[in-house]
């Protein structure tokens, strides 16, 4: 099974942004079965801190992959 791609993590974060604006402007917010409201605001702030974390970790992967090889510990010759 693959893991969560940059874009899934994305989408997902992007879920969780909207319910927290949704529910500060007072009103509440449905995602599938799961309806949050004020109250949710704790799950909807650790939902986002970690949507974010794994955008940017995806990012950072993503990132690095694009660079090349990273030679340590060679002597120039």
């Amino acid at each position: 099974m693959a893991g969560i791609t940059l874009a899934q993590a994305e989408a997902q974060l992007a879920l969780w942004l909207a319910a927290d604006a949704a529910v500060a402007s007072g009103q509440s917010y449905a995602m599938g079965d799961k309806s949050l409201t004020r109250a949710n605001a704790s799950e909807i702030r650790k939902n986002i801190d970690y949507w974010n974390a794994k955008v940017q970790g995806l990012s950072m992967t993503n990132a690095s992959a694009r660079k090349g090889p990273v030679v340590r510990g060679a002597t120039p010759v």
